[in-house]
């Protein structure tokens, strides 16, 4: 186990078997959790009044998971980067436009201008104006995933956060949303 440099709310410790854990002290948590994404890797939300070394133990005893979850996601990268280079642009980019107008048109969201583009960041975005972006490899992902961001990004048009009231008026287009949030993530790393 190596130690890296640390400021007074976070520290990234090296586990064996995992690599880099960083452990983030947060206001907002009530319990330890741990989220693992392609860009941030494996981080720890401790409580304010936790210690790290609590945190650092309860990683260990999760060590199992961690492991499964960072081999599904290198799987689900390689598995992907190979598909992201044999997309044709020109049917990507007719898919994604006809499904983003079938979904504006049948839930009354009104949309200004579709950039449909290779991002290495997001999966999609909509801006204060109501322009739509949308990377182009979410022809790659299953139906119902590449709906979820669509549909994401239309209610964006209503609701300019991420806060409940966006989340509640999702689940109206699309069930369980977080659920497919989180699914969204183990692909995430293929956009690097």
């Amino acid at each position: 186990m190596q130690l890296t440099p640390t400021y007074s709310n976070m520290k990234q410790i090296e586990i064996d078997g995992i690599g880099p854990v960083l452990f983030e002290h947060s206001k907002r948590a009530r319990r330890m959790i741990i989220t693992i994404t392609p860009r941030t890797g494996v981080r720890v939300a401790v409580p304010d009044r936790a210690a790290f070394k609590r945190a650092e133990e309860f990683v260990h005893s999760k060590a199992k998971w961690i492991k499964k979850q960072l081999a599904l996601m290198e799987q689900v990268e390689r598995e992907f980067d190979g598909k992201a280079k044999e997309i044709n642009r020109s049917k990507a980019r007719q898919k994604l436009i006809k499904r983003l107008e079938e979904l504006a048109s049948k839930n009354g969201f009104p949309y200004n201008r579709i950039s449909i583009r290779n991002q290495k960041t997001r999966w999609g975005s909509c801006s204060s104006k109501n322009n739509i972006s949308l990377n182009i490899k979410l022809v790659l992902l299953p139906e119902e995933l590449m709906d979820y961001v669509i549909l994401h990004e239309l209610v964006h048009t209503q609701i300019k956060n991420h806060s409940k009231d966006f989340w509640d008026e999702l689940d109206k287009y699309t069930a369980d949303a977080k659920i497919k949030a989180s699914e969204l993530r183990r692909y995430g790393l293929a956009l690097l």
